[in-house]
This record gives structure tokens, C-alpha cells and sequence, in this order.
């Protein structure tokens, strides 16, 4: 068992309902449309990583409780999403199986893929 992936497992969990909140409160057509993408992609993501994990060694039978907090402003989304994607790659070095890693790299990915939409185009 890796209990830094599981801590980051509950973060990015955490994560779909944080962005969804986010997304509901922001008045940015821009941001809704990223943050609305990111938490319906990231949910199959983390679903796959989830279940190669446990195939690969045990059902996570605890998951970490993190407070939703209200959107403010630009720069909270930036902060949020760039603390996702540090939380990731410290992880992802924490990690053993290569396959674990892909997936991890790939929600790296639309994090940073969100973030450039947040940055540049709202």
C-alpha cells in the first residue's frame, strides 16, 4: 500500500467537487468552461487510477475529508490548480509501477491544461 498515493487519491477526489464549486460560483464564462471540463475529465481519470491500484494492491478502505471553499478570484483558481499539480508530482515520484505513473502524468496534464485555460483565456 502507498499512503501518499492514497492521501493524493482523497486530494483529487476533493478536487471534483472543489472545481465544481468553483465553477458554479465563478461570473467567467472562460473559467466555468475549464473547471467544468477538468472535473468531468479528472472524474474517469481518477476513477482508472483508482481501480489499477486496488487491483494491483488492496480496496483503499480510508479516504482523507478536505473543507470546499467558496470562489473568489482568479488567482484562487491558479493557487488551487497549481497545488494540485505540485501534490502530483510529488507523489508521482513516491510511486513504483510505471503504469501508476502514466496516470498520474496524465491528470498532471489537464491540471496544467486547465490552468492554461484559467491563465490565458479568461
Amino acid at each position: 500500500m502507498n499512503k501518499d498515493l492514497e492521501s493524493l487519491i482523497s486530494y483529487l477526489l476533493h478536487s471534483v467537487n472543489q472545481t465544481h464549486v468553483f465553477h458554479l460560483q465563478t461570473k467567467s464564462y472562460a473559467e466555468h468552461m475549464a473547471l467544468g471540463a477538468y472535473y468531468d475529465g479528472v472524474s474517469d481519470l481518477l476513477d482508472g487510477l483508482v481501480e489499477g491500484y486496488q487491483g494491483k494492491h488492496d480496496i483503499i478502505k480510508q479516504y482523507d475529508n478536505f473543507k470546499l471553499e467558496s470562489y473568489s478570484s482568479k488567482s484562487q483558481l491558479e493557487s488551487y490548480l497549481k497545488a494540485l499539480s505540485t501534490n502530483v508530482k510529488k507523489t508521482h515520484s513516491k510511486v513504483k509501477e510505471t503504469f501508476i505513473q502514466n496516470q498520474l502524468d496524465t491528470i498532471d496534464e489537464l491540471i496544467n491544461s486547465t490552468l492554461y485555460k484559467i491563465r490565458f483565456l479568461a
